[in-house]
């Protein structure tokens, strides 16, 4: 059994979610998010939640029922609340700007890094050393930040490049006299 899947999703106000067919839309104020749910699980919406429930007891139904469950809450999460990834960067010279649909970089090469900012996710840079990565769908936001963040990974000896602000360097110790 599944422990995730057995929990319902609870829609709050100011969210519609449509189940048509195999295919779940949910709107809210961030926008509108749609998830073609699997022929393994059936989603329905009762009084205000969403059950996933499988069709099946085989392993791909319960596999994919706890998973389901977990994407239609993050499309709900998302159209009502959003998500939001920090990036930082540390290095002397390292900076980042936002100048219209681009993202500028300086990471210490000898030309800077153009990101072009996708239409459905905000980029917001408060210091030329922080970098804010919103947008309603959570799997979005986080390739976006993980494709920003592998132009310079954080180095383990001097910690320059860009990391996540929760991350943790492992730091190691330099050379020896």
């Amino acid at each position: 059994m599944s422990r995730v899947g057995k929990n319902p999703v609870t829609v709050p106000s100011g969210v519609t979610v449509d189940i048509a067919g195999q295919e779940l839309t949910a709107k809210g104020k961030l926008g509108t998010l749609k998830l073609v749910v699997s022929n393994e699980v059936a989603a329905t919406l009762e009084d205000g939640k969403v059950w996933v429930k499988p069709k099946t007891d085989s392993k791909r139904a319960r596999t994919l029922w706890g998973t389901t469950r977990a994407l239609v809450n993050n499309m709900v999460n998302g159209v009502s609340k959003g998500f939001t990834v920090n990036l930082e960067i540390n290095g002397v010279g390292y900076r980042a700007a936002v100048q219209g649909k681009t993202l500028n970089l300086q990471l210490g090469f000898s030309h800077e890094v153009q990101f072009p900012i996708p239409p459905d996710v905000k980029i917001v840079c408060e210091k030329p050393t922080s970098i804010s990565i919103s947008g309603a769908d959570r799997q979005r936001v986080g390739q976006v930040a993980a494709v920003i963040r592998s132009y310079r990974k954080p180095e383990p000896y001097k910690g320059k490049g860009i990391k996540y602000e929760t991350e943790t360097i492992r730091r190691k110790e330099g050379k020896k006299k």
